[in-house]
């Protein structure tokens, strides 16, 4: 039997697509934690606004990312560390085991499976805090794997290695960021060898020579260049050979060297500006992406300084304002010019481990007892929802093709419509 499909059915299933978007990396698109999707759910709890629910093998703190209809996302299973591959309609494609040796971390901190992996749309990778970095297809076939410790030295970090690599171009990067030898890596994406690898040189001492932040990449028409964060510095690389180009130190509170203080909110860069946190109890800046040299205390290359930093979630930057949710919840507005603080609000005090999120004219701040708070943007403070699924979560939500995706320690939920 032929079946007719209406010309406005035809026509509205080929805009849908047509705008849909997807999450590549763990902060979506442009790595800024920004998405351009529309109509999205503003309330939900775990029987409201649910497309599907989908149980996990074993706990991640990792963020998914979606291309087309793939989800993938890193797990543990038992003592496996895996990367799956779910559908958007929440049945699970397949899952390749990539390693063994599960450590979680700190209780309820997470697990070796917290970087989250990237996708170009042909292939996936994926790596793990023992060392594991591999790429795959959609089908799930092993184009290569490497073992990042054996070719790079031991990891030598309290917590593990949980840096995500960046995806850029035709090159995975890493920050190999521990007391062991700091490095930064170009990995050809295609055969995982090596394209580059450069020692990264810091005077920070004991802790503060650990980062469990994640490299970006910015790439402007007036600068390009990988950022690396941690061991008291962010320091930023040619893209092609590795050579540095500028740094950025000073970060701990002034006067007081505190050895326990690890970096691990990730930078930020829009339209000329690089917005750089530190660790607990240190200072934000924003630094010029033109910078030279090692920059530090040289006026001419700060925008501001702020007295405050995100600790834990990295900073959003929105037209003329920058949101930095605090781990303990507080929302702290910025004008992004002048680092003029609008307001420091009240949102879930809750340590909040994941990073925020904007979409459909709403910002989503996701607290680690798993309630999202839903705030206006704008130089006003007004909290639009607060949304609990009662599962406990650490990853960052992901939005495309109209849905939000949350990866909680128990399941991957899809929020919207069936």
């Amino acid at each position: 039997m032929k079946i007719i499909v209406p010309a406005v059915l035809l026509l509205t299933t080929l805009v849908s697509s047509a705008f849909a978007e997807n999450w590549p990396s763990w902060r979506g698109p442009d790595n800024q934690g920004i998405s351009s999707e529309k109509n999205l759910p503003t309330q939900w709890s775990a029987d409201k606004n649910i497309a599907w629910r989908l149980p996990m093998p074993g706990a991640a703190g990792s963020t998914p990312i979606v291309w087309d209809d793939h989800i993938f996302l890193t797990s543990v299973a038992d003592n496996d560390l895996i990367l799956m591959c779910v559908g958007t309609d929440g049945v699970e494609k397949w899952r390749r085991v990539m390693g063994s040796g599960n450590q979680d971390v700190r209780g309820d901190e997470g697990n070796s499976a917290a970087p989250s992996p990237s996708t170009d749309g042909k292939h996936v990778w994926a790596f793990f805090s023992n060392g594991s970095l591999a790429c795959f297809d959609f089908e799930g076939n092993e184009i290569w794997q490497i073992d990042v410790q054996e070719k790079y030295g031991e990891f030598d970090i309290q917590f593990g290695l949980t840096s995500t690599p960046v995806l850029h171009n035709d090159k995975i990067y890493l920050q190999l960021i521990h007391s062991g030898g700091a490095k930064v890596v170009a990995i050809e994406k295609a055969t995982g060898k090596e394209a580059w690898v450069t020692d990264r040189t810091s005077d920070a001492r004991l802790e503060c020579e650990h980062s469990y932040a994640s490299p970006i990449v910015y790439a402007g028409e007036e600068a390009q260049f990988l950022l690396t964060h941690g061991a008291d510095y962010s320091i930023a690389y040619d893209l092609e050979t590795g050579d540095e180009i500028w740094r950025v130190g000073g970060l701990h509170p002034p006067g007081r060297y505190d050895v326990t203080l690890r970096f691990v909110s990730s930078p930020v860069a829009k339209d000329g500006m690089v917005i750089v946190p530190s660790a607990k109890r240190g200072i934000t800046v924003a630094v010029k992406t033109t910078s030279k040299g090692n920059i530090t205390d040289k006026k001419e290359f700060y925008d501001w300084t702020h007295e405050v930093t995100p600790d834990v979630p990295s900073p959003l930057i929105l037209g003329d304002l920058v949101y930095l949710c605090r781990e303990n919840g507080n929302l702290i507005v910025l004008e992004k010019d002048s680092g003029k603080q609008l307001y420091e609000e009240r949102t879930n005090r809750i340590r909040h481990r994941a990073s925020p999120v904007y979409a459909d004219g709403k910002i989503y701040l996701t607290g680690r007892d798993g309630m999202v708070t839903v705030v206006q943007p704008g130089r006003e403070f007004k909290i639009l929802a607060q949304n609990e699924l009662g599962e406990a979560i650490a990853a960052s939500p992901v939005i495309s093709n109209g849905r939000i995706y949350l990866r909680t320690f128990d399941a991957l939920w899809a929020i919207g419509s069936e």
